[in-house]
């Protein structure tokens, strides 16, 4: 794709809402950016701790000054922020990750992350001896979590899923308050589905012998053996994917939305605690599911006479 007065793509430039060093969110944002530059040869830079619409403007303008074409938000936040500029700057194509906004110059790039959540739930229900589960989330919006507690549900209604929202994807302390209530409460399968607060309840995780369930990267070599499974997202795969299609003129302006079909989310390797029969069961699910676009509950209702 050429953008305004023939400029190709070259410069692409990435905007962090916290930290490239979270392990998590910020760290697969930054991985992506330097994937861009090694498989596509473009050079790149980025802003960290961007994450208002002052330091949004002042962050696009001091990149349009260096000559970048392109600018990924890795954050939903950046939706609006880049919708309120985006016409100021005809010749920047503007990139941003699970969000509504869109516009001749600007895409949004959506994870369908109900599946996982519910793959996530379904193997928490599985694992759970206790018959109490827990999800600390970020926000209540995330699909993530009613796909938890509806894969939950599914394997079995008995059992109790505590939810907590600590509204903010980094608010540590308030997360671990939760993980300790929890904790002592009989949950003993937890999944934490934020960015810097899911390290230490891994981390506690495994030291109080709860299972816990990764969020977007491979958490095992963090929580070893009691990460059940991690619900991964490839948003650095994602990234350098849409780079390149809106660079070869293949991706508009507009949204779009990608999951386990296009292999942008995965589930991560198994625990040695789960047993065969139940790695295979949630693999079957996911290949169902990949096939078809329906989840198991929805497999079933088609099914019924």
């Amino acid at each position: 794709m050429q953008l305004g007065d023939n400029k190709e793509i070259n410069r692409v430039g990435m905007l962090i809402e916290q930290t490239i060093n979270d392990q998590t969110w910020g760290n697969k944002g930054y991985r992506g950016l330097l994937e861009i530059q090694d498989d596509l040869d473009m050079e790149v830079f980025f802003r960290e701790s961007v994450a208002t619409q002052q330091q949004v403007n002042r962050a696009v303008e001091e990149f349009a000054n260096q000559g970048v074409q392109l600018i990924i938000g890795h954050s939903s936040i950046y939706g609006e922020f880049f919708h309120n500029i985006q016409a100021s700057y005809p010749d920047i194509h503007f990139l941003y990750v699970n969000g509504a906004y869109s516009d001749e110059n600007l895409t949004s790039l959506n994870f369908n992350s109900l599946a996982m959540g519910y793959f996530a739930g379904m193997l928490a229900a599985e694992m759970t001896e206790s018959n109490r589960v827990g999800l600390i989330a970020a926000y209540e919006w995330q699909p993530e979590v009613e796909g938890f507690y509806e894969g939950v549900k599914y394997i079995n209604d008995n059992i109790d899923v505590d939810i907590q929202y600590v509204y903010s994807w980094n608010e540590s302390e308030l997360a671990m308050e939760y993980y300790h209530n929890m904790a002592e409460s009989g949950v003993d399968v937890i999944y934490p589905t934020g960015d810097v607060y899911s390290v230490p309840v891994i981390e506690a995780a495994q030291s109080d012998q709860i299972f816990s369930i990764g969020y977007v990267n491979d958490q095992q070599p963090i929580g070893g053996q009691s990460v059940l499974t991690s619900t991964v997202q490839h948003v650095d795969k994602l990234y350098v994917y849409a780079v390149e299609q809106i660079s070869n003129g293949d991706l508009e302006g507009g949204i779009y939305n990608f999951g386990f079909a296009e292999e942008v989310i995965t589930m991560g390797p198994f625990s040695d605690k789960v047993p065969s029969h139940i790695q295979e069961d949630i693999q079957k699910n996911i290949d169902n599911y990949m096939e078809t676009g329906l989840l198991p509950y929805q497999l079933n209702e088609t099914s019924q006479p």
